[in-house]
């Protein structure tokens, strides 16, 4: 929780909202917003060298912990103050569903620099584990070229992270399932 706060203490300082018309997007800003997104791996990498405890625990820790600093900070007061209300409105399900994939999404991130900081990772793999690692860091880049590009809409924008997500971590955890179990169950 206190590298999202100091995340968004740098976003706010040093990203200030820029001169964008309305419906435009400012490519150069939301790429450097997303470049501040590295310091999040730096601060699982070093969540998880602290962490004393098994590979797979860790992150799981690591991971869960992201996604619930995430949730706390970005949607658990819209949720709890908009959701409690007389009407319904399908945003709520729809935030509910995209807290979902973020738990996701952060759970393969933090496997990610997990399999990145391994000496035993296949050399072959590790540029992979980077384009992996790039890919998650620069996704909401990425949904905001495809909303501004192709036009999704609400449902059809939660699904299509839902299948980017769902590929991600199917390719994290295939390399997870390639190293050996007896060295899955060492300490790091």
């Amino acid at each position: 929780m206190f590298t999202q706060l100091v995340k968004m203490l740098i976003l706010a300082t040093f990203f200030p909202a820029s001169e964008v018309p309305i419906g435009g997007l400012d490519v150069t800003g939301e790429f450097l917003k997303c470049t501040v997104d590295l310091a999040d791996l730096v601060g699982i990498h070093f969540v998880m060298s602290r962490i004393a405890g098994k590979g797979q625990l860790k992150f799981m820790i690591a991971g869960m912990g992201w996604a619930t600093a995430e949730l706390v900070m970005t949607r658990f007061l819209p949720l709890w103050v908009g959701a409690r209300g007389v009407e319904f409105d399908w945003k709520y399900v729809q935030m509910s569903f995209d807290s979902n994939v973020s738990l996701i999404h952060h759970i393969s991130m933090a496997m990610l620099v997990w399999l990145y900081c391994r000496s035993d990772l296949q050399k072959s793999l590790v540029p992979i584990v980077m384009a992996l690692l790039a890919l998650g860091c620069y996704r909401p880049l990425i949904v905001e070229i495809l909303i501004h590009a192709v036009g999704f809409g609400s449902w059809t924008l939660l699904i299509s992270k839902a299948v980017f997500t769902a590929c991600v971590a199917m390719v994290s955890l295939q390399m997870y399932l390639g190293i050996p179990s007896q060295l899955q169950n060492s300490f790091y």
